[in-house]
């Protein structure tokens, strides 16, 4: 049942990522699936439910492209971590931030809002606790935040700007 979820989740994040939230028929969806529209619908009831299995399929694998196996050393860890996000960027999603223009094309959907504020907030406090920086969730996150929306027009410049940024925030940097 686990593996069915996730073959479902994964097909309908390729879709979004590729299509965008309004483009893509319950049809295109299921051919994205690979499943039955039963199927499809019996483990994803509605729409609203496809695009929050796909974003939670999409933070999982985030997080462990991001975070997975790097320098515990928290002066190296930063500039893997946000490394890591450029690179995302470039191979996953040149456009910005799924979880932003998921809540763009649906902006009453407070299950989206939630689900977006979980993610961001994770992020800053994996980034955090990493880098040894608590209390800086809010900085860090805009670093990583600016570099996602910067990626797109700027590439590798948006993350050395990033890096730079980040090692600012070290105590006796400035």
């Amino acid at each position: 049942m686990a593996d069915m979820m996730s073959k479902i989740s994964n097909g309908l994040e390729r879709a979004f990522a590729s299509r965008g939230f309004a483009e893509p028929s319950v049809e295109d969806l299921r051919d994205a699936a690979g499943v039955s529209l039963r199927t499809l619908y019996k483990y994803t009831p509605s729409r609203a439910d496809m695009v929050l299995a796909a974003l939670e399929n999409r933070h999982q694998r985030y997080l462990h492209h991001v975070f997975g196996d790097f320098p515990k050393e928290p002066e190296k860890a930063l500039d893997t971590i946000l490394s890591r996000v450029g690179d995302w960027m470039a191979t996953e999603t040149s456009h910005g931030c799924l979880f932003h223009a998921a809540v763009a094309a649906n902006p009453g959907s407070q299950p989206l809002r939630t689900l977006l504020e979980r993610h961001k907030a994770e992020v800053a406090n994996r980034v955090a606790n990493a880098v040894a920086l608590e209390g800086a969730e809010t900085e860090l996150l805009v670093i990583i935040e600016g570099l996602t929306q910067a990626w797109p027009l700027h590439g590798d410049a948006a993350i050395d700007a990033a890096k730079h940024l980040g090692r600012a925030l070290r105590p006796g940097s400035g």
